[in-house]
């Protein structure tokens, strides 16, 4: 067959004319992208070490044990929202988060139910450390309890409970209420307050009302005359509901690092115009008194009003946590360190022995009482008077005697005495019992 050569020549083939070519045939040129179609099937397989560039899609990553991830630092947007939460371990948080003591209202040294608090009524009445504090000089009266009434499902049994049995409809300028928690400086440094570093704080609680409407949460810097408030509204009636207020951190004035009040913790549940005429102070500022509750409504303007509150919490940060339930032992010893009960028998019960004592003269008992805790400061003493409430025994006779008064005290514990009613001999040792309706109690409340 003769071979003709055609030269500079455009000539068109069909592809079926155009013979097939082995792989060896083609030595240099470039074929276009377009031009190379290969099946899965006709690309070998690559050792890694031959990916040397380029990214590889999240696709063709095999899931990893994490095990095998031993070096590097992975960023918090990698981690999953709830991983904090409850997989990972928050190192130097304090065992006590809880700023608030006796926030579930479990313990209540002085008794489960005080009335007729009113005008001059303010102090500690039932759950240890809440005070009733009132201003001015209101008409209202109320009854202030203990309450077994509480939230369901949410490990509470006792709540604090305050009900109006003389309303006040129309409240004086100058009048107010609230319930307050007093802390001491030297537990809140570290809060940093004062400092550009200073911490938020976070406020939870559960309350219930048949008053709806406005009330008031204040936290009051005494060292500094500083405050910041913020409102929470009850709006369904005889109904538990959760609060959670948020304050940001102070950078202005230091709490004293000591064992006086430093920040006051108020509850408000009526305020008059002193109190409430101006504008709502929700940010730290040098205290403004018309600024304090603004908003409040009058808790006390009907005798059918009545007011709870459990599982009350403060803490830094600026996420409420679940509440923090601490042994009733422990509890009960925070709460000792303001009033210790040395011994309260109720009227009708016959009194029994609460500690021992000597004879200092013939006519002179000393009682020296060790304190469960360590007391925040000396306390003042508070014991039943009257006519043979107490009786000293000793080598088989027993003296009655009036009253018991403070002749020493200090923090971790007190010298009681009476130096009446006593005919014995110096040196003698015996036990104190009470009769009906005797208490010796200590107080070293802010």
């Amino acid at each position: 067959m003769a071979i003709i050569k055609i030269k500079n020549q455009a000539i068109d083939l069909d592809a079926a004319e155009i013979p097939n070519l082995p792989a060896t045939k083609i030595t240099s040129g470039t074929f276009d992208n377009a031009r190379i179609s290969l099946d899965a099937a006709e690309i070998p397989n690559l050792d890694t070490a031959k990916i040397t560039t380029g990214t590889l899609a999240d696709a063709r990553v095999p899931d990893l044990n994490a095990s095998k991830i031993t070096a590097g630092t992975i960023t918090d947007a990698r981690l999953p929202a709830n991983a904090l939460n409850s997989n990972v371990s928050v190192p130097n948080q304090s065992a006590f988060k809880n700023i608030i003591q006796n926030g579930d209202m479990s313990i209540a040294q002085r008794g489960t139910s005080a009335t007729g608090l009113t005008n001059g009524s303010g102090g500690y009445h039932t759950c240890d450390r809440w005070r009733f504090t009132e201003n001015g000089s209101p008409s209202f009266q109320f009854t202030q309890s203990q309450s077994t009434d509480v939230p369901t499902g949410q490990g509470f049994a006792t709540s604090l409970k305050m009900d109006v049995t003389t309303a006040d409809t129309s409240l004086a300028a100058a009048d107010g209420l609230k319930i307050e928690q007093r802390i001491e400086g030297q537990m809140l440094q570290y809060l940093k307050k004062g400092t550009s570093s200073a911490e938020s704080t976070t406020l939870s609680f559960w309350v219930k009302s048949n008053k709806t409407g406005t009330y008031i949460c204040q936290l009051r810097d005494v060292d500094n005359s500083r405050s910041i408030s913020k409102s929470y509204t009850i709006s369904s009636a005889n109904t538990w509901e959760k609060k959670t207020i948020t304050y940001p951190g102070d950078t202005s004035g230091a709490f004293g690092n000591d064992n006086a009040s430093s920040l006051q913790f108020a509850l408000w549940l009526g305020a008059g115009s002193n109190y409430s005429s101006g504008t709502l102070g929700t940010t730290w500022s040098a205290e403004v008194n018309a600024n304090r509750a603004v908003g409040q409504v009058n808790l006390a303007d009907n005798t059918s009003n009545e007011w709870y509150v459990t599982g009350v919490q403060l803490e830094a940060g600026t996420t409420a946590s679940d509440f923090e339930f601490l042994p009733v032992d422990v509890n009960l010893q925070r709460c000792q360190r303001y009033f210790y009960k040395l011994i309260d028998v109720p009227i009708g019960d016959s009194g029994g022995y609460f500690t021992s004592g000597f004879l200092y003269s013939s006519s002179t008992l000393y009682s020296w009482n060790e304190f469960p805790t360590m007391m925040r400061a000396a306390p003042t003493l508070s014991s039943s008077n009257g006519t043979d409430y107490f009786i000293f025994y000793r080598d088989g006779a027993g003296d009655n005697f009036n009253y018991l008064d403070l002749t020493l005290g200090r923090t971790n514990g007190a010298m009681i005495r009476n130096n009446a009613n006593i005919s014995g001999t110096a040196g003698q040792t015996g036990g104190l019992h009470t009769t009906s309706n005797s208490k010796v109690t200590f107080s070293a409340e802010l």
